[in-house]
């Protein structure tokens, strides 16, 4: 849905912002925070994206809920994987450096009324759960109707 998105609007220049903020769900996967952070660490070297992404195919290699089965060690062979400066990120990974920003991040979502994801707010107007392109498309052009 996002690479539609992002075709349709963002790349075609119409008034569209999209902004991605941490909401690791950390009662249901302890390593939630972790992954986040790792994707922080991985924006460092211009690789948020492909650390995000790493993460869910890993995830989906198991099946849903499993993603805590993986640990710290995995998170840094995947960004091996991915051509990071291991030492850049290891030492960003092992320092919390982004410890407070995802924090900061979920407290946010938390006063925002978000209490899972997807959580998509356009304009004010919420959308939970996974959903189809179409859903956007038509809010995304009622706002741009404005």
């Amino acid at each position: 849905t996002l690479s539609q998105i992002k075709e349709k609007y963002i790349d075609a220049g119409k008034s569209v912002k999209f902004v991605y903020r941490d909401f690791p769900l950390t009662s249901i996967h302890p390593m939630a925070a972790k992954y986040a952070e790792a994707a922080e660490c991985a924006e460092d070297q211009n690789k948020y994206w492909e650390m995000h992404d790493k993460i869910f195919e890993e995830q989906d290699k198991l099946g849903q809920g499993t993603i805590d089965a993986y640990d710290i060690s995995d998170i840094k062979n995947w960004a091996v994987e991915l051509g990071l400066n291991s030492n850049q990120f290891n030492q960003c990974l092992d320092s919390d450096r982004y410890a407070s920003e995802v924090s900061k991040d979920f407290e946010d979502g938390t006063r925002a009324g978000v209490n899972g994801t997807p959580t998509i707010f356009i304009n004010g107007r919420v959308i939970v759960g996974s959903q189809p392109f179409e859903s956007f498309k038509t809010i995304i052009n009622q706002e741009l109707e404005k």
